[in-house]
């Protein structure tokens, strides 16, 4: 059992409100931004998580157990973000002043969260890609998880999560040859 686990037993089980705030600390920033490859909006992503630790001090639901903790807090993000997209397609877009106002915060938060110049430059490609490409690489380049894990998120198979980050990592590539950043290591 992880420290997300055990300090959300003592939140859910004992009324621990510690439990919630270091599962707060811990997970928060890498949820927003495992968000914001979803939703392509890093304010957006930060209400979703928002809303993500206001169902889990609510409702407090229960964890099946059927993976680690983080693995069904990330899913759990990942529903709440899928319920948001639907909305949203039926409501409409932004306005352009809006998108302006967001892309400009977007991109302040993205260079204080990422420090060197190489990063900046790669989180850039990912935008690039698909929505499912950038989600594979996130969950497993940047946040660890592994391929079970991150089908388990996906709610894909683990020979699906396999070929997804193949060719992810394909196209990553060619963004970042096309923008003459080469990379050994992709």
């Amino acid at each position: 059992m992880d420290n997300g686990a055990s300090s959300y037993r003592r939140f859910r089980e004992d009324g621990d409100e510690s439990g919630l705030a270091e599962i707060i600390r811990d997970y928060k920033d890498g949820l927003i931004f495992y968000l914001n490859s979803f939703v392509g909006n890093i304010l957006i992503a930060e209400d979703l998580a928002e809303d993500t630790f206001v169902l889990l001090g609510t409702r407090k639901p229960r964890d099946k157990g059927k993976g680690t903790f983080r693995t069904w807090l990330y899913t759990i993000g990942r529903n709440i973000a899928i319920d948001y997209l639907r909305r949203r397609s039926k409501e409409g877009v932004f306005s352009e002043s809006e998108c302006a106002d967001i892309i400009d915060e977007e991109e302040s938060l993205e260079l204080s969260y990422i420090r060197e110049e190489r990063k900046v430059m790669l989180h850039r490609a990912m935008r690039d890609l698909k929505p499912e490409y950038r989600q594979v690489l996130w969950l497993i380049y940047f946040e660890g998880f592994s391929n079970r894990e991150t089908a388990a998120v996906m709610k894909k198979s683990v020979h699906n999560i396999e070929t997804l980050v193949y060719r992810a990592r394909m196209r990553l590539r060619e963004t970042l040859e096309r923008e003459n950043f080469i990379n050994e290591e992709l």
